[in-house]
């Protein structure tokens, strides 16, 4: 599939057919891909908690939701035959960058404007992402509730240096419900791109620069 098919074609897909289990050879280029992402000082200080059996998926969504019956949302991310849950680790960046060609060796944190441990697992994710598209593929990335972390973490032995930024769950795309949010539009591209300087209207702010 062309790239720009694939960018065109990504959606956050909410509802996944059950009865169709995903190969573990997709799973696995999916992991390929992940792993090409680009990383600060090529530190790649991520890692991937792959949950394919059903008593694994369970688990994780008995872990990081409330008991009761699932609303709409709940129901039809549960339907997914495969999470993929990805961790940054901020102690390998901080080491990484303490080595002799970086020389940060006070191994302050105050020396990086942004976490990079989290946006190159976000990158991570995206290939991860996109790499589905072309496998014909739907996915879904979205948090582990800020309260359920901990009770996550016990769930599945996750040390506590592996920080969850987000689950990706993975599958065949079932009919579904367009999100709401949708009703929103995509923002224009003249709307998010400042070109040669900042200026103008941006957020329903009027200040100019």
């Amino acid at each position: 599939m062309e790239f720009a098919e694939v960018v065109r074609r990504r959606r956050m897909v909410r509802r996944y057919d059950p009865d169709r289990p995903v190969p573990p050879e997709a799973i696995n280029k999916l992991l390929e891909y992940a792993i090409r992402a680009p990383s600060a000082g090529f530190s790649q200080g991520w890692g991937f908690l792959v949950l394919t059996e059903p008593a694994e998926r369970a688990a994780y969504w008995q872990a990081t939701t409330d008991d009761g019956i699932p609303d709409s949302w709940l129901a039809g991310m549960m339907t997914a035959p495969v999470l993929i849950i990805a961790h940054s680790n901020k102690a390998i960046y901080l080491d990484r960058y303490a080595e002799a060609d970086k020389g940060w060796t006070d191994r302050d944190e105050s020396h990086w404007a942004v976490p990079y441990w989290d946006i190159d697992t976000g990158f991570a994710s995206m290939m991860m992402m996109l790499g589905a598209v072309d496998e014909g593929l739907a996915t879904c990335f979205f948090g582990v509730p800020v309260e359920r972390v901990e009770s996550y973490r016990a769930a599945f032995d996750v040390p506590s240096d592996y920080t969850p930024i987000g689950a990706l769950s993975v599958g065949y795309r079932a009919p579904d419900i367009a999100s709401p949010s949708l009703k929103r539009g995509r923002r224009e591209i003249d709307e998010v791109v400042h070109r040669g300087r900042w200026a103008g209207k941006t957020s329903g702010n009027s200040a100019t620069i």
